[in-house]
């Protein structure tokens, strides 16, 4: 019987069905068959998670997120997931209340840039993702080299995440300056980049890129999935 996974989700709800069909598709590909973990999620309200969010109320943030990582665990989870970067900002104080075992999302990242080999690596987020030190200080821990945008390039990546992203919008134009950021990145000797904000897979891939990317969300739910089907 494989391990229950609970989703904290709807931050925002793109990225969450990401996870979603990821998880499932994934399960398919590896086991042919449709097996796979018993998938429970529970969808916040983003309204109110922005405005604690830009009042700096990150208490209120941490305090709702163990409410419903416990209703997770009571419901039958036996591990979790916060399905968003910058919500990992609260991830220590979350997981110390409650007892669902909760996966941090830059875990299965830095291990997977760690087997690249790359030492220098982008930052590409929200802009409390690439402004504050929550994120930047894990790579430093980790012995990587992170860099991040200047700040003018810092707003254009926000304000296509928050107006363009989190609503499923793509824009071309958008593209084009996710693109130049990165090039601007690599010259300032960048050796990856890191998608670390989980709706910006929705506009870039790797496909797009002339160094690796590390798409934060894909490898946080094939950590799920691999945690979900081991016997430990």
């Amino acid at each position: 019987m494989h391990k229950k996974i609970g989703i904290i989700g709807g931050l925002s709800p793109e990225s969450t069905v990401s996870y979603y069909l990821y998880i499932t598709r994934k399960y398919v590909e590896l086991f042919g068959d449709y097996s796979y973990p018993e998938i429970l999620v529970y969808s916040v309200n983003l309204e109110d998670y922005h405005t604690w969010r830009d009042e700096n109320r990150w208490d209120k943030i941490e305090d709702d997120m163990v409410r419903i990582a416990d209703l997770l665990k009571n419901s039958g989870a036996d591990l979790g997931l916060i399905a968003t970067n910058t919500m990992h900002k609260v991830f220590n104080g979350v997981q110390s209340r409650t007892n669902l075992a909760l996966i941090h999302i830059m875990q299965p990242t830095i291990e997977e840039i760690k087997k690249s080999g790359i030492k220098t690596i982008g930052l590409l987020g929200t802009r409390f993702t690439m402004a504050e030190s929550f994120y930047k200080n894990e790579l430093l821990a980790n012995g990587l080299n992170p860099l991040v945008p200047d700040e003018s390039q810092q707003a254009i990546v926000h304000q296509i995440i928050v107006d363009e992203l989190v609503r499923g919008v793509c824009k071309e134009e958008s593209k084009k300056q996710y693109l130049q950021i990165i090039d601007e990145l690599v010259a300032r000797g960048a050796e990856g980049v890191i998608l670390g904000c989980t709706e910006i897979p929705l506009l870039i891939g790797q496909k797009d890129c002339s160094v690796p990317v590390f798409d934060t969300a894909i490898l946080h739910a094939e950590a799920a999935l691999q945690q979900a089907v081991s016997e430990a």
